[in-house]
């Protein structure tokens, strides 16, 4: 499982040119899943998300979370981070898990940071979407869990 977040100022997700998702500011979370995943992929991610300390403190250190700072997290299921363009120019997706598997964990994974005591707006799963956002820092974070 891969995880992108971005700490960021706000976020605006569309489809079809219709508003679905907002966050005022906190966290844009691109979220790949790849074949294979489980639940204990998802609650690795998910744990360190909620407690990435990515968020200025009062000295300017990076040292507060999402948690600390009352953001939100839009997540969003990006089957794309599992592209594989080593051979040639055209990525191959077989790494990515099947839509109706990593739909399953993309929910997990959403209900577990709200467990977490986050605000938590979510992407259309398999939708085109169109992502509208101001990143903070840039701060830019991978996560993985292989």
């Amino acid at each position: 499982m891969r995880a992108v977040v971005q700490r960021v100022k706000n976020t605006c997700l569309k489809v079809n040119g219709e508003w679905i998702s907002e966050i005022p500011f906190g966290l844009t979370v691109f979220l790949g899943i790849k074949v294979g995943d489980t639940k204990t992929e998802a609650d690795y991610i998910v744990k360190k998300i909620a407690g990435l300390r990515i968020f200025e403190d009062e000295n300017g250190k990076m040292n507060r979370s999402v948690l600390d700072v009352g953001g939100e997290v839009l997540l969003v299921s990006q089957f794309t981070l599992y592209g594989d363009a080593s051979h040639g120019n055209r990525p191959s997706f077989t790494l990515a898990e099947r839509p109706e598997l990593a739909n399953e964990l993309y929910e997990y994974a959403a209900e577990a940071l709200r467990a977490y005591g986050i605000v938590v707006k979510m992407g259309v799963f398999g939708a085109d979407m169109q992502i509208s956002q101001t990143n903070d820092g840039p701060v830019t974070i991978l996560l993985e869990k292989e």
